[in-house]
């Protein structure tokens, strides 16, 4: 798994102050990334997931510079870095590789941008593996739900979500009884996560859901990989340290071929501690040491208990669809 950029993606302006800002994949030394010079990207692609109309509403906004929400900024350059983060996650895609892109995308609905996101790089990835016949599991460890990936993909049993994030936090949904709708019912497995979190729940909460993943069979496998459930991100509450992040690289390596993987950056704001995350992800997917080690947390009874409630609904409501 390399890490693939391309230049385009830093003309997206936030401006001063904003969490989501350049410096986050500036952070990344230009030894460690694989820079792509040619990239095209086509609307046509949005159009997966996303509506003609709020993809013509996000052309004006950028044009503009013109705020989606009161969290979610454009500047003149932003489309052109929206449809490249698309275009880097496609190609990630396609050769089992790690997006690192900006804005993020899964807080993007099909007809809303909202939580820093414009277009959903993630759904526009797996919706075009399932249009090719695949099963996709996406999985988004990102400390926030993907609430735009969820829903998006809510009623559609080709693509199975799973998302580990804070609760409550936002965006304020993602409770263990939300697990699809229609024929897609059973297929979202949310694991809400109380704040304070330590390694040691994010582990558990794998290793009990992954058996769902795999009794899906998935044909590809597409990350949200988002670093601000990191200890000392900013934004949140939880404790993941590297630990984690390389733990679960090695179980998705373990679980699923490698060349099936692929994964696009979400959130992390801390960006001196940002690269080290992505690092250690990537190093336990490739089979390599641990690059930045931290000593794994745990987590006090109080909020095992916490957990273990939600995990117990999770549980009782998925348990009708897979063995658990």
């Amino acid at each position: 798994m390399r890490i693939l950029f391309h230049p385009a993606v830093l003309s997206h302006n936030t401006g001063p102050g904003h969490p989501e800002r350049r410096e986050r994949v500036e952070a990344f030394g230009p030894l460690e990334i694989t820079t792509l010079e040619a990239l095209a990207a086509t609307e046509e692609e949005l159009y997966r997931v996303h509506r003609r109309s709020y993809v013509e509403t996000v052309q004006r906004a950028c044009a503009l510079g013109l705020p989606l929400d009161g969290d979610t900024q454009t500047s003149s350059g932003s489309y052109e870095a929206a449809l490249t983060a698309v275009a880097l996650t496609l190609r990630a895609s396609e050769h089992g590789d790690f997006a690192l892109v900006r804005p993020p995308g899964h807080h993007a609905y099909a007809d809303q941008g909202r939580g820093f996101c414009l277009f959903n790089n993630i759904a526009i990835a797996a919706q075009k593996a399932a249009d090719a016949g695949q099963r996709v599991l996406v999985l988004d460890f990102d400390g926030h739900l993907g609430d735009g990936t969820m829903d998006i993909f809510y009623q559609n049993p080709q693509v199975l979500y799973w998302s580990l994030h804070q609760y409550p936090a936002y965006p304020g949904n993602g409770s263990p009884i939300e697990i699809g709708q229609g024929p897609g019912r059973g297929f979202t497995v949310n694991c809400p996560l109380p704040a304070q979190s330590g390694d040691d729940i994010f582990q558990h909460a794998v290793e009990y859901m992954l058996s769902i993943a795999l009794q899906f069979q998935p044909d590809v496998v597409a990350v949200s990989a988002g670093f601000d459930a990191h200890w000392a991100d900013p934004l949140l509450q939880l404790r993941a340290t590297n630990h984690f992040y390389y733990w679960i690289g090695q179980t998705l390596r373990q679980a699923f071929p490698t060349q099936r993987i692929f994964a696009a950056l979400e959130g992390g704001y801390n960006t001196d501690e940002l690269p080290g995350c992505a690092r250690s992800f990537i190093a336990g997917i490739n089979g390599d040491a641990p690059p930045a080690p931290e000593p794994p947390t745990t987590s006090s009874r109080r909020i095992w208990e916490m957990y273990e409630l939600y995990l117990h609904q999770a549980a009782a409501a998925l348990s009708k669809y897979w063995k658990l």
